[in-house]
Order: C-alpha cells, then sequence, then structure tokens
C-alpha cells in the first residue's frame, strides 16, 4: 500500500493535479480578491463624495457650538493609562468666517449632538461651503419672508417660504449663468480670433462689443439677488446669488431626495468642468481629453505596428539582423516611459513642432503654435511607447498561422500581396486586437510622457468645437490620470481634495475597462466571423 493511499493525501486533490494547481488557484483567488477590495475601496470613497451626508449642530464641554459634518473617527494615543480615547474630524464649512474648514474633537467632550432640519449647505463660487441657517432672501431690492433666527429648535420653523423662494431665484441665476457661460466659452473666443486674423472687420468688432455688453448685463442681473445667513454661533453674512452654486437642507431630505440628489452629482462630476484648483467641480475635459488621444494614439500606431510586424515575419530575411532587431523592439518595452517623453519633448515639440512654426507660422512667433505641447505631439509621443507592444503581439500572432494556409494560397494563384492581405492578415487580426488592447491599457494609464509633451492642469475647452478645422490637434488638454497626480500632491487641502481623487481614479478605471471591452468585443466578433467563413 502506498504512503498516499495511507496518509489520505490524495483524497483532497482532483485526479491528475497535484499541490501546484491548488496553489496557482489560490493565488488567482488572492489576486482577484485584492482587485476587488481596491475597487470597491475606490468607489466607495468616490462615489460617497456625492451623497449629501448630514450635518450635525455639536455643542462642547466649554460651551463651544459648531455645526458640521462628522467625516472619520480615530483613536488617540493612550494618556495616563487611560486608553479607548476616541477624536472625530468634522468638515465645518465657513472658510470665510473661520479661516478653516477642518476641525478634530475628542468625543469625550461632546455634550450634545443633534441634526436640526433648518441647517442649510451653501455650494458657493470662492470660499468652499457655507454651512449655517438661512434668515432671509432679498430679492431685487426688496426683503423676501424672514426665518427669524434661522428656526432656532430643530424644526421647520418659518423656514419654508424662504428656503422655497431661494430655491426659485437660484434657478432662474443659474439659467443666467448658463446664458453667460455659454457666450463666454462659445461665441467669445471665435470672434477674438476672427480679430486676430483680420483686425479691421467691423462686423465683428461690433458683434464683439455686443456680446460683452450682453454678458454684462447677465452679470449685473445675477448680483441683483442676495441672501442673510447665519452661522450656528450667530455671525451673519450676505451673499449675492451669483456666488451660489447650490443649496441643500440634508437633515431635511429624504432617502430618495437624497438618491436625486446623489445622481445629480454624479451627473454634475461627468459634465461640468473643474474649480476651486481642481478639488472641486467637474471632469468633464479630461474625460474628453483622455479619450481622444488615446483614439488618437490608437489610429496612429495600429498601421505602422502591424507594418513592422507583417515586414519582420513575412518580408525579410530571417538572419542575425532581424533577430537584433526583434530583440530591440522588445527591449524598448521596457524602456521607462519619461524617456520617451524626453523624446517627444526634444524631436516632436521643439524639433518638428518648431520647424512648423518658422514654416507656416513665423508671423506667431515667438508665441508658439506648433511648438508647445499639444494634443498631436502628446499622441504621437504615445504611440512610440506602445509601438512595441502592438508589434510584438501582431508578430506572435502571425507566428501562429499554419505554413499550410500561405502554401495553399499561393498554389492557387494568388501573389505574395493577395495572400497576405486576404488570408494572412485576416487570420492575425485577433492578435492585432489584442495588442491594441494591451496599448490601450497602457497609454491610458500613463503620466510622465503627458507632463512633457501637452497635458494641462487646467484646459477648460476640450480640443474640439465646432470652428473649422473642428479638432485643434495644436492645443493642450487636460487628462485623468494627470488630474489624479495634481489633484492629490498639488492641492492647497489634500483632505478635501482625496474624495475627488478616488471619484476620479474610479473613473479613469470605467474609462479603461470600457475603451477594452470595445476592443475585445470587436475581437471576438472578428475571430468569430474569420471562424465562420473558414468552415465555409
Amino acid at each position: 500500500m502506498s504512503l498516499a493511499a495511507v496518509t489520505g493525501f490524495r483524497t483532497w486533490q482532483p485526479r491528475g493535479e497535484g499541490p501546484w494547481a491548488w496553489l496557482a488557484a489560490g493565488s488567482v483567488a488572492l489576486s482577484l480578491l485584492l482587485l476587488a477590495g481596491l475597487l470597491t475601496l475606490i468607489a466607495v470613497r468616490g462615489l460617497g463624495h456625492f451623497w449629501p451626508a448630514s450635518v450635525s449642530l455639536v455643542e462642547l464641554d466649554d460651551g463651544q457650538v459648531f455645526a458640521g459634518r462628522a467625516v472619520r473617527e480615530l483613536p488617540l494615543p493612550a494618556a495616563d493609562g487611560a486608553g479607548g480615547a476616541r477624536e472625530r474630524l468634522y468638515f465645518t464649512g465657513n472658510r470665510d468666517l473661520d479661516g478653516h474648514v477642518w476641525q478634530w474633537v475628542a468625543v469625550a467632550r461632546i455634550t450634545a449632538s443633534e441634526l436640526p432640519r433648518e441647517l442649510v449647505v451653501l455650494e458657493r463660487s470662492r470660499h468652499g461651503d457655507f454651512i449655517g441657517r438661512l434668515v432671509e432672501v432679498v430679492t431685487a431690492g426688496q426683503q423676501g419672508t424672514s426665518v427669524g433666527e434661522g428656526g432656532r429648535g430643530g424644526g421647520d420653523g418659518g423656514g419654508t417660504a424662504t428656503w422655497t423662494t431661494l430655491q426659485e431665484r437660484l434657478s432662474a441665476v443659474d439659467a443666467l449663468r448658463a446664458e453667460r457661460d455659454e457666450l463666454q466659452q462659445r461665441v467669445i473666443p471665435p470672434l477674438v480670433r476672427r480679430l486676430e486674423n483680420d483686425p479691421g472687420d467691423r462686423a465683428t468688432q461690433r458683434r464683439l462689443a455686443e456680446t460683452n455688453e450682453r454678458i454684462r448685463g447677465l452679470q449685473e442681473s445675477m448680483q441683483t439677488d442676495a441672501a442673510v445667513l447665519e452661522s450656528v454661533d450667530g455671525r451673519r453674512i450676505v451673499l449675492t446669488l451669483d456666488e451660489v452654486l447650490r443649496s441643500w437642507r440634508p437633515n431635511a431630505m429624504s432617502l430618495p431626495e437624497k438618491l436625486g440628489a446623489w445622481g445629480r452629482g454624479v451627473g454634475r462630476f461627468l459634465s461640468e468642468g473643474p474649480r476651486a484648483a481642481n478639488t472641486a467641480g467637474g471632469v468633464w475635459p479630461a474625460i474628453f481629453g483622455t479619450v481622444l488621444m488615446v483614439m488618437l494614439m490608437s489610429l496612429l500606431v495600429a498601421p505602422f505596428g502591424v507594418l513592422a510586424a507583417v515586414y519582420l515575419n513575412e518580408v525579410a530575411h530571417q538572419g542575425r539582423l532581424t533577430n537584433w532587431v526583434r530583440i530591440a523592439v522588445r527591449n524598448l518595452a521596457g524602456v521607462p516611459s519619461i524617456v520617451y517623453g524626453v523624446f517627444g519633448l526634444g524631436v516632436f515639440v521643439y524639433g518638428i513642432g518648431g520647424s512648423i512654426d518658422e514654416w507656416f507660422f513665423s508671423d506667431e512667433l515667438p508665441s508658439p503654435t506648433f511648438g508647445t505641447g499639444g494634443l498631436l505631439w502628446a499622441s504621437l509621443t504615445l504611440a512610440l511607447l506602445t509601438l512595441p507592444v502592438v508589434i510584438v503581439a501582431t508578430e506572435e500572432g502571425l507566428v501562429r498561422i499554419p505554413d499550410h494556409q500561405r502554401e495553399g494560397a499561393l498554389a492557387l494563384g494568388a501573389t505574395r500581396l493577395e495572400m497576405l492581405t486576404r488570408v494572412v492578415l485576416p487570420m492575425a487580426v485577433p492578435a492585432m486586437l489584442t495588442g491594441m488592447i494591451l496599448a490601450v491599457a497602457r497609454a491610458a494609464g500613463e503620466v510622465a510622457p503627458l507632463m512633457l509633451v501637452g497635458v494641462a492642469k487646467l484646459a477648460p475647452q476640450v480640443p474640439m468645437d465646432g470652428e473649422f478645422p473642428f479638432l485643434h490637434l495644436e492645443r493642450k488638454f487636460m487628462h485623468l490620470g494627470y488630474h489624479v497626480y495634481d489633484t492629490a500632491f498639488h492641492g492647497d487641502d489634500i483632505q478635501a481634495a482625496m474624495p475627488v481623487v478616488y471619484a476620479t481614479a474610479l473613473l479613469l478605471v470605467l474609462v479603461v475597462v470600457v475603451l477594452n471591452l470595445t476592443a475585445i468585443f470587436l475581437r471576438h466578433y472578428v475571430r468569430a466571423r474569420h471562424g465562420a467563413l473558414s468552415r465555409h
């Protein structure tokens, strides 16, 4: 009787498998678990940023009163043998009143904490959020309905009418703000560029003056209404409604109302531009810039990578020189990305771009047009960075095609070009798409080379519009990866920036997944179609 039969060692193993199979399966399961944990952490921290969390009215043992949103709670170091003490971080807002927006409080010092329904939160264009009470709304020089002392006592008080008036006036101001932004972003820039090309164009000058006058009128109309606000400790401020972007009463909102507010917050994050040094607002320009750059990179790298692979495997003499070229291509895949950024800066931006400026844009020098970082140079740099990946993947696909496919095509009278284009390349399309999937996954997350060849901290206008030539390759653009880096490390308030970092990181992962799934489905379709044709 064998040792395995005596000990029962093989009773837990499938037939024909050893412990290494279980070790491999465990490694895969652990990797998937870690990946799921990472994505869950990013999703919870990022999507939780848009949830209208309740605001607490806190009273301390020394009589101090403040209102804020509890962010997290940590244990305090044990002192004098007493352990278990904890402290809590509150977001209190009101930077213009207090000079800070965060406050750490020892939990043992809190004597009372409640959730008054009348507390309001106002998102402002300056100084961040305001947390306090709404006293009254002043509309076109006349006082609105007053809430007295803000409805002290935790009830709705008499603030319902004032709150309704505020929402109505904010909706009107939002309409004026949208019209002003439309004029500033879409009407003014083309007029300015037209005047730069033809300074004597009287019609354009007249239209520009009328547009500026309209913008001034809209700005004045937005400043006619104001809100009188009061902090929980009794200090009052007056805000014109053009400074208020949004307002809500989180403690008075039902669950469906909070879900609706959360959905609108996610929508604004996806559709608006950044504000407050990228710590507020949305990331739409970064989404557009990332996707557009990846698409341009794919269009540039695909033909060169495929042609290089076809030449190495189908045309070139298979000798020592060809093998050296293959080794060099594989080594290029391991070169640090910042090296490609330096190369792109020196060759594409200063070399080619500077020459284009001297030849075609000499009247605009010393202000460069193509001799500075832009969308075109960034796409070319990333195409060069991902070129080895596409070459290697395509060549491996060509190697796996049986020789009898080539020989059969040639035996039937096809030329070598027809054999390559009608037999070999269609069979290698899945391998080409595999290379493109790997290239997209790497290019979408690269940051270091983009810092040198075109990415910008803030570019509120996307490099595509309705003005000829529609796609402006010379413009700088925003990128989700660089947005994460800049917000996390270069912001004034890292604590406030972290939720935006998590949300942007989650969005970057989703963008890469969507791009990869598109290529995967296309590869599956091509593979299935080729298999169906080969069976017929």
